[in-house]
């Protein structure tokens, strides 16, 4: 019989595209600037985009880059940073979360460890820490943030979270005050700095 899913890396697939710029989120497909320029520098150094197929529908996806260029300010060697996974959730239930993690780790099989972020507090229900912890993650680290333009006041934390690859790894780190711009990568993300905002931050720490 053949799998009811099936993951596909698109990162050179041109008749996928629309995923490498609006991932699974309804909105319209369209090539802004700065996902275009983080993908001409990201995909010739090891980037990775793929996506889960489920009973013919999209459905799932996991994006991926060396420390390098990552869409965090994650730091170490030999470390594959997570940039973004997410599964619909009418697709919850078939543990896709875990078979996309278990699909990038078995294809960075060089990797000392894999790093990501987590959230905590944060009003988009994408990029959890609980959710990272499901799928193997641990935290290393936070910082307590909040937004200057969205939610003002609303305290959120921002975990470094954490996957071995290899006994004995070391562990990355992180830019907290790098942390601060948000990211670039991608529209859709809950830290999305929009280019419309011209600061040069978007977060700032919370007071003790």
């Amino acid at each position: 019989m053949e799998p009811e899913y099936e993951i596909i890396d698109i990162t050179f697939r041109e008749d996928y595209e629309r995923y490498m710029y609006k991932c699974l989120s309804p909105i319209p497909f369209r090539k802004y600037r700065k996902r275009s320029n983080y993908l001409r520098d990201a995909i010739p150094r090891g980037f990775r985009k793929k996506i889960l197929i489920y009973r013919g529908e999209v459905v799932g996806q996991i994006e991926y880059a060396p420390v390098e260029v990552s869409g965090y300010p994650i730091h170490g060697s030999g470390i594959i940073v997570m940039n973004c996974i997410w599964v619909l959730r009418r697709a919850k239930g078939h543990g896709f979360g875990k078979i996309l993690v278990e699909n990038m780790v078995e294809s960075e099989k060089d990797a000392s460890g894999f790093a990501t972020i987590g959230l905590e507090g944060h009003w988009s229900p994408w990029m959890k820490k609980w959710q990272m912890e499901k799928l193997g993650f641990k935290p290393l680290d936070y910082i307590e943030v909040k937004h200057r333009f969205r939610h003002v006041g609303e305290c959120f934390k921002i975990y470094l979270m954490w996957l071995p690859g290899k006994k004995g790894a070391k562990l990355p780190t992180w830019g907290k005050q790098k942390m601060l711009e948000g990211v670039h990568f991608c529209i859709a993300h809950p830290l999305y700095h929009p280019q419309r905002i011209k600061d040069s931050s978007i977060l700032e720490f919370c007071s003790l």
